[in-house]
This record gives C-alpha cells, structure tokens and sequence, in this order.
C-alpha cells in the first residue's frame, strides 16, 4: 500500500505522467505493473495514482492555491493527456449502418447551449446576432414604458430572417439579458438602461460659423458620418463583445466537463476493478458478503 503522507518527488510525477501516456487513464494496476514505472512508483498504490491524476490533471483556473506548488511543465503535460482522454471519450465510434441520433446537448463543451428560462437550445453562434436584433429594436421602439414581446418580435420579423421558434427564443433572451442587467424589466415590458450595450446615437451640437459662405459650404458637404453608420458601428460592437462574453462561458464549461468527465471514467474504472475481483474470488468457490 502506499503512503498518503509521502510527498511526491519530481520522478514519481513525470513516471506517473509517462503511465498514463501508456496505458490511458484509470489503469492504475497496469501502470504499477509496467516494469517501466515500477521503481519510480514502489512506494504507492493505485488509489495514490488515482488522487494524484486527478490533481494533476484539473484545468487551470478550476483549482485555487495549490496550483502553484506545481512545475508548470507537469501539470500542461497532465492536462494535455486529460484532454486528450476527455476527446476520446466524447469521440463516437463512426459506422456506415448508424442511423442518425438525436445528441443531447451539454452545458459548455457541446456546440450547442441550453438557455435556462425555458430549456431551449440556443446556437452560441446565433446569440450575439439575436442580441443585436433586441438592441436594435429597442432602440427603434421608444416607448417610454418599454415594449414588450410582441411589439419587439414584430420589429425584428419585419427586418430579419428568423427561425420559426424565435418567439420563444426571444422570450428567452429577453429574460437572460434582463438577468444580466443590460435590460430593465417592468412587468412584461422591457427597455434599454445605462448598461445596454447600444445606445441612441446622440446629435453634437455644431459651433457656429464664423460667415454665411462657410455655412453653405459645410451644408453642401453634408455630414461625414449618418446616424445611420453610427447605429450600425455600435450594433456591430454589440454583437462582438456577446460573441466574447459567449465565447467565454463555453470555455469555461468545457473545462468543467472534461474534469467531469475524467472523474466518470475513473469511478467506471474502480468498479471494473471491484467487479473483476469479485469475479475471481467467485470462480474459485470462495463467498464473498457484501456490506
């Protein structure tokens, strides 16, 4: 059996590391086997293999302080396999007479996201540009009570190819944005505040001009920028920075799932373990009582 209290040592790291690259993740016994990484780990056993892969091999930003006690190269290369394991395991097996399924989708890593308010799946793609479409709306809709769904969705359908569940969609977003607090909510009306992320553009006033030939000619030049362009620069910086705020929650959540699910391939492999040994102590007619 191992020591739990035994520091691990530089070597026992990079064998532990070398193992798995080897046998894969979770084959504990394989690796203490393994002539190769027997010497460097004599003094442990699979559950301190087990624990020490698991710290190991954590996404960065996920734990706290311990972090740092790590040689940074150990703990990239332990994250490189996991996430390598965590591709296998998301990877299925392609055949020619599969018939095509329905993939549930997960929070973060899959390509697709689930809003919160009424479970509908959102493309994270599409979420910046329905944002936009809300933004917009309100800015167009000035109604001082706000507009509520039906007034926003009607301006949107007027202006925009949408698909035929947007409605709830929108709805959806609404509530998400409202949460966030880029909108204000006052009962089932919604309007922009000072955090929305596009804003009526505002007229600068212009200083007068110093003679009536001067005049004539800026008049006749027109204005160097529309409102029009400026309306659409800060539509366009709407849809980059959700495109960024999603960008990073996915990140996020798949960094979550992978340790997610290394620790379900690991509690998979523990139970093989057991049940191999059951399996064997029941062959050779010994009784076995389960507590």
């Amino acid at each position: 059996m191992g020591n739990q209290k035994l520091k691990w040592t530089a070597e026992e790291e990079e064998a532990l590391l070398a193992g798995v690259g080897k046998h894969g993740p979770g084959k504990w016994k394989n690796i203490l086997r393994d002539p190769e990484f027997a010497e460097q780990l004599s003094s442990r056993s699979n559950i301190d293999l087990k624990d020490k892969w698991r710290n190991l091999s954590v996404a960065p930003g996920i734990q706290g302080s311990k972090d740092k006690i790590r040689t940074p190269k150990i703990k990239a290369a332990a994250f490189h396999l996991a996430s390598a394991a965590a591709a296998a395991i998301l990877t299925p097996p392609h055949s020619a007479h599969s018939s095509p399924v329905a993939v549930l989708p997960r929070s973060g890593s899959s390509d697709l996201s689930i809003d919160d308010s009424f479970n509908i799946v959102v493309d994270p793609k599409n979420a910046p540009r329905y944002d936009g479409m809300i933004f917009e709306a309100l800015s167009a809709l000035t109604d001082a009570n706000g507009s509520d769904v039906s007034a926003i969705f009607n301006f949107i359908e007027q202006r925009h190819e949408v698909p035929p569940n947007f409605r709830r969609i929108l709805s959806s977003r609404l509530r998400r944005l409202a949460a966030q607090g880029k909108l204000e909510k006052t009962q089932n009306f919604y309007k922009m505040n000072d955090n929305s992320l596009v804003t009526r553009p505002t007229l600068v006033a212009r200083p007068k001009e110093s003679n009536t030939k001067a005049r004539q000619q800026a008049n006749s030049q027109g204005p160097s920028i529309s409102q029009q362009m400026v309306a659409e620069a800060s539509i366009t910086a709407a849809y980059k920075l959700v495109e960024v705020e999603n960008k990073l929650d996915v990140s996020k959540g798949a960094s979550e799932e992978i340790y997610r699910l290394i620790k379900l391939a690991e509690d998979a492999d523990d139970m093989l373990v057991i049940a191999r040994e059951m399996h064997e102590e029941c062959s050779q007619g010994k009784i076995m009582y389960l507590n």
